[in-house]
């Protein structure tokens, strides 16, 4: 259903645009801290915009007090993000639901421009092992080491046994991703692979190879949105949100059925919105957050791109490729990039500059409709959905 507010007394449909987004060159920024990482890449973004500091109504920063490693972690680097001054607020952990929140106070009618940002200096934290396990309750999945790959070990073997998915078919994903990533400028890890290269990789935690990870990366993504009248005095080619959607499963890892969590709902959710029916068909391009290869296929399954146990074949027969029929992370994908909290956020700018035609090298033709994913949480606990 179409959302409206009212406008001096009249009731009218409001719509919301992506109009700009910038990123940092991932990988280990050694030479700026965080701070310097948000002003980059608000600059830039106003830059590309030709908009000022006063024409943002609003500002939306996702950061991590563990991921950051100080408390009141968005009070370190707020003023470079524009919001001296300014209604702001802070979304924990996920850029992706921060972006969805500020598309909510656009779509409200009280702001007209919001900015988001999120950002992530992984080479100066504890690992990721380290961090995940603090996700875990204190006292019992805490002290068991469980964090973010042993739960994903979980998933993945329950994944390969009911369906007959492959680990070769996995590495695939590793072979296209990194493959892409090396026409993305921005993208960290870029390798030129073979699915024998993934599988002799060392073993994380069976079936997880060491390829089959994502890296722990530097970075800072911005976008700014604007409300209809706003975006098209910014630019001629917006990306228009159509619908957003978001879930959460059962806290405990025990509880939940692994193979069956809340990304459905989330689609559900932002494809009624959107009046999508047959996203296999309606969607031309898919950005999916996938911190483990086989989670690409899970997910992709889950959002309705893939029967239950397809993407697997899917993505041997190239279906998913850059130049396949519904290309998925032609970005190169969490895989290839990985700043933790802004992951989200570069998954949603990812799939506007393909929309807007300004995905450089791995742009994918004829890219009208673009789905943008975000997973948080053990073993996708949370999942978000543009």
């Amino acid at each position: 259903p179409t959302i409206k507010v009212t406008q001096g007394g009249d009731a009218m449909p409001r719509k919301v645009a992506i109009v700009g987004v910038a990123q940092t060159k991932h990988g280990v920024i050694s030479g700026s801290n965080v701070r310097e990482m948000v002003y980059d890449v608000t600059q830039a973004v106003l830059e590309n915009t030709g908009l000022r500091p006063p024409d943002i109504d609003t500002v939306v920063t996702s950061s991590s007090d563990y991921w950051q490693g100080i408390s009141c972690s968005n009070s370190f680097y707020f003023e470079a993000a524009a919001s001296y001054l300014k209604d702001s607020s802070k979304a924990e952990e996920d850029s992706a639901l921060g972006f969805i929140y500020a598309y909510m106070r656009v779509l409200s009618g009280h702001h007209d421009t919001a900015l988001v940002v999120g950002v992530t200096k992984g080479s100066e934290i504890p690992s990721s092992l380290t961090l995940t396990n603090l996700y875990a309750d204190p006292f019992f999945q805490r002290p068991v080491g469980l964090e973010d790959l042993s739960s994903s070990a979980l998933q993945a073997k329950l994944y390969l046994e009911r369906y007959g998915v492959t680990e070769e078919q996995c590495a695939q994903v590793v072979v296209k991703n990194l493959g892409n990533a090396r026409l993305n400028p921005y993208a960290h890890r870029k390798q030129k692979l073979s699915v024998d290269d993934v599988m002799k990789s060392k073993a994380m935690a069976s079936p997880i190879k060491e390829l089959d990870c994502a890296p722990a990366s530097d970075g800072a993504c911005a976008l700014i949105l604007a409300s209809e009248e706003r975006a098209n005095k910014i630019t001629d080619k917006p990306a228009w949100i159509k619908g957003v959607g978001w879930s959460s499963d059962e806290y405990y890892v025990g509880d939940r059925d692994l193979l069956d969590g809340s990304l459905e709902r989330a689609a559900r959710m932002a494809y009624r919105q959107a009046g999508i029916t047959q996203p296999h068909r309606e969607i031309n391009v898919a950005e999916v957050c996938e911190p483990f290869s086989f989670q690409e296929l899970l997910w992709c399954e889950h959002l309705g791109l893939f029967p239950p146990g397809g993407a697997g074949h899917a993505v041997e027969r190239g279906v998913t490729a850059l130049g396949g029929k519904l290309p998925v992370n032609p970005s190169g994908g969490v895989l290839s990039t990985n700043p933790f909290v802004a992951r989200g956020a570069i998954r949603i700018a990812e799939a506007a500059l393909q929309v807007m035609g300004k995905a450089g090298k791995h742009q994918v033709d004829e890219a009208n409709t673009a789905l943008a994913h975000s997973v948080h949480g053990l073993a996708g606990q949370l999942h978000s959905v543009v």
